[in-house]
């Protein structure tokens, strides 16, 4: 008996020291898990913005501020065309933002032909970059949601709040409304802007009316979009806005004499009903569309985002609010952009 409770004994202590031994390994590379995941796991954040020649100083504001302001992962995929490409990828390899993590994505404005209609009046905003937003899921392959910001804006807020914002089931994209925020009514009022859908539709056209769209219904602004990417190519977003550029070239529905020109209207169009709000603090718009009119500088230190949408640009001369806009800029290594300024 005493031998057999001996065994038991020896055969007890090896167990345990078997496990003690065995489990070390284990629990370090659970350990080493745990402190991995984190970083693997953690979202790259994808923000599109276009370097326009010309205005290339403005994409470069954009991206500054928002690298600026946030401890995130952030990607930028930085849209031009083949001529400009060179000099926006000099500019940042040569300048403080050497350190952002960045794609540069060529834009073929071949796919635009046949669906633009020339218009005088205001002939930049035929551009072809203007027209990028259209065609998201064709330049950003990888990711489920992507940010997409004109590039006259600056982010004054951690661009992480904006990605996080929610879209409803269905929803391809969420936009900021025109009439959500009673502090811009009187900016709106002062300029003379149009913030419902007559400001951008034609109608006295017959396809415009057919649409059930009413007139006064508020509309919304594109140039800060967080989009779902599946839910985009799943409802064929692209194809729906090339069908409405195709009828605005055969019927003349919208025109860039209207309020929002030629990108605008057929997302007004295709997205009517169908999108998710963004917080009204990260759009602070129509601070372009006068040099006279002023927001509160309590209100502007305050907002996430300041958008100069409208003729009068903060690199160029009369604009207001261009110290805020400023404090972003980097100035371009090259000399080849320069701001315009009254002493200049």
């Amino acid at each position: 008996v005493n031998q057999i409770l001996l065994l038991l004994l020896v055969l007890t202590v090896c167990a345990i020291l078997y496990n003690k031994v065995h489990q070390v390994p284990l629990a370090l590379k659970n350990e080493t898990a745990d402190l991995e995941s984190p970083e693997e796991m953690e979202e790259e954040i994808p923000v599109v913005i276009c370097a326009a020649a010309g205005r290339m100083g403005a994409a470069v504001a954009a991206i500054s501020s928002i690298y600026s302001n946030t401890e995130a992962k952030v990607l930028f995929y930085i849209v031009g065309l083949k001529t400009t490409i060179p000099h926006i990828r000099k500019w940042i390899e040569n300048s403080k933002l050497k350190e952002i993590k960045f794609k540069v994505v060529e834009f073929n404005p071949m796919v635009l032909k046949g669906k633009i209609r020339q218009d005088a009046s205001r002939p930049e905003l035929l551009q072809p970059l203007n027209f990028v937003r259209f065609y998201l899921p064709l330049l950003i392959q990888k990711h489920e949601k992507v940010i997409y910001l004109d590039d006259d804006v600056i982010v004054q807020g951690d661009i992480q709040e904006l990605y996080d914002t929610k879209l409803a089931p269905g929803h391809a994209a969420a936009f900021s409304d025109d009439c959500d925020l009673p502090s811009t009514h009187e900016m709106v009022r002062s300029v003379g802007m149009q913030n419902t859908y007559m400001g951008f539709l034609d109608y006295r056209k017959q396809a415009i009316r057919d649409l059930g769209i009413s007139p006064s219904t508020c509309s919304f602004n594109p140039g800060v979009i967080v989009a779902n990417m599946t839910e985009w190519k799943h409802q064929r977003i692209t194809k729906q806005l090339e069908k409405w550029m195709q009828r605005n070239v055969e019927e003349n529905l919208y025109s860039s004499t209207l309020g929002g020109g030629v990108a605008t209207s057929p997302m007004l169009i295709v997205f009517h009903g169908k999108y998710s709000s963004i917080n009204p603090i990260w759009h602070i718009r129509h601070l372009g569309w006068s040099p006279d009119a002023r927001y509160s500088e309590q209100f502007l230190q305050e907002a996430k985002l300041l958008h100069w949408n409208g003729r009068y640009k903060p690199w160029d001369y009369p604009s207001a609010h261009t110290d805020l806009w400023e404090n972003w800029f980097i100035p371009d290594p090259s000399g080849k952009f320069k701001l315009t300024r009254p002493d200049s």
